[in-house]
């Protein structure tokens, strides 16, 4: 017993850490927030491919349609700040799961709206559960998971999301034939469903449980700016997630346009082109988690973000469709790729207390900023072309691996407190 001791503290005194076991547990919690956050995707492209339908079946003019979306990002900005600060008061658990119902709820009346008015609304009350779903399950992912493992665990949430597109797409060719856009929209419970039953008898992690029982679970939404080092780190990472979701709602917003307008693809090249580029993001998210966890996050990112720069700038300027075609995948792989460590990025840079606030506020906010994203690409495209406005996105990329070299510190290997 004395020698096993030995060969602990002699291990720990040159480095050498054993390898973590990953408990059942962990995975329940990984696989609760990755079908949450999948909820995410399949809301999100659902809306964006039965567009049409709705616009044609309310009789909405472009303005009055994209107004739909900008309604459902405002709720889902709102609603993840909001569930965001009462995670961190009432459990993580516990509020995931009213996000998840109230999400439900609210898409299944969508196919039911007798006017647009209705709809609009039923949209934004979805929005606000479906707000939640990234911050929290992303805190009980990163309030669960080993260190060593922190980043790759939160990367396969974040793979959660383009599965959820994956699903929307394949629920638009086989259901709305059928069924029309209300079709699609009352099948997106089912999954919702499942997410919420995922949730049942997972219990709150360990950490938040300590934080409860010395009765210091509260809203903290101040420690995100408590001093000069928090607030310059705070303001480093809603530039970071800004950037993110810019770059990602403005190329997969307005790519098939191009590639229809500028390149003559055809709807199912056009399709063809999306698996490409979801396949690509799903391997660069995985990769991405990976790396960050063995030569550390700053480090990964500023690798991916000044890549995500070059190919964007790269991509945009290429006139043959075998060309952009093949290169969908590796412009997935980087624009998209990062994904895979906000979890364990966000989580690491603040108190148990204020996590999922913290997870959820500047998320939501970079993605509230990220909103502007398709009308900035659409303005441009009105004096250039939509290949070049697209190509603009490249800067945004080198300004956010700025914000990593000067203003975000490295975490890998922070324990949390």
């Amino acid at each position: 017993m004395e020698q096993l001791e030995m060969n602990k503290n002699l291990s720990e005194q040159i480095g050498i850490e054993s390898k973590p076991k990953i408990t059942k547990y962990q995975w329940k919690t990984l696989w609760a927030s990755t079908i949450g956050y999948a909820m995410d995707g399949l809301d999100m492209m659902t809306l964006a491919y039965t567009l049409p339908l709705i616009m044609a079946f309310y009789g909405l003019n472009q303005a009055e349609g994209g107004a739909l979306s900008t309604i459902t990002l405002l709720g889902s900005v709102l609603g993840g700040i909001f569930f965001g600060t009462l995670a961190d008061k009432f459990g993580r658990v516990k509020v995931f799961s009213w996000t998840i119902l109230i999400f439900s709820v609210f898409t299944g009346l969508c196919a039911v709206a007798p006017n647009e008015q209705a709809f609009a609304f039923f949209r934004f009350m979805a929005g606000l559960g479906l707000g939640g779903e990234f911050g929290i399950g992303m805190t009980i992912v990163s309030e669960s998971w080993h260190k060593k493992y922190r980043s790759r665990a939160t990367s396969i949430v974040a793979v959660g999301f383009q599965f959820g597109t994956v699903l929307a797409t394949l629920a638009v060719l086989f259901i709305a034939p059928e069924f029309g856009w209300q079709g699609v929209f009352l099948a997106g419970v089912l999954p919702s469903l499942l997410a919420f039953w995922s949730r049942k008898n997972l219990e709150e992690p360990e950490i938040w449980k300590v934080l409860k029982k010395e009765n210091k679970n509260k809203i903290a939404i101040g420690q995100l700016f408590s001093s000069a080092k928090q607030t310059k780190t705070t303001i480093g990472l809603i530039i970071a997630t800004t950037v993110q979701n810019f770059g990602f709602y403005g190329i997969m917003t307005w790519m098939p346009t191009m590639l229809a307008t500028e390149m003559g693809y055809s709807f199912n090249k056009t399709t063809v082109w999306t698996v490409v580029t979801i396949i690509g993001m799903i391997i660069g998210i995985i990769t991405f988690g990976i790396l960050a966890d063995k030569i550390g996050r700053r480090p990964s990112y500023i690798i991916y973000l000044f890549s995500a720069a070059t190919i964007v700038w790269i991509y945009f300027h290429q006139t043959s469709t075998t060309i952009l075609l093949l290169l969908g995948g590796v412009l997935g792989f980087f624009v998209n790729g990062m994904m895979g460590g906000y979890g364990a990025l966000l989580a690491e840079h603040y108190s148990t207390e204020a996590r999922s606030t913290a997870e959820n506020v500047i998320f939501n906010i970079g993605r509230g900023f990220a909103g502007f994203a398709p009308w900035i690409i659409g303005y441009l495209s009105l004096n250039y072309s939509l290949s070049f406005a697209l190509g603009l996105i490249s800067l945004t990329y080198i300004i956010s691996a700025l914000s990593f070299i000067f203003l975000i510190p490295e975490t890998k290997g922070t324990e949390l407190k």
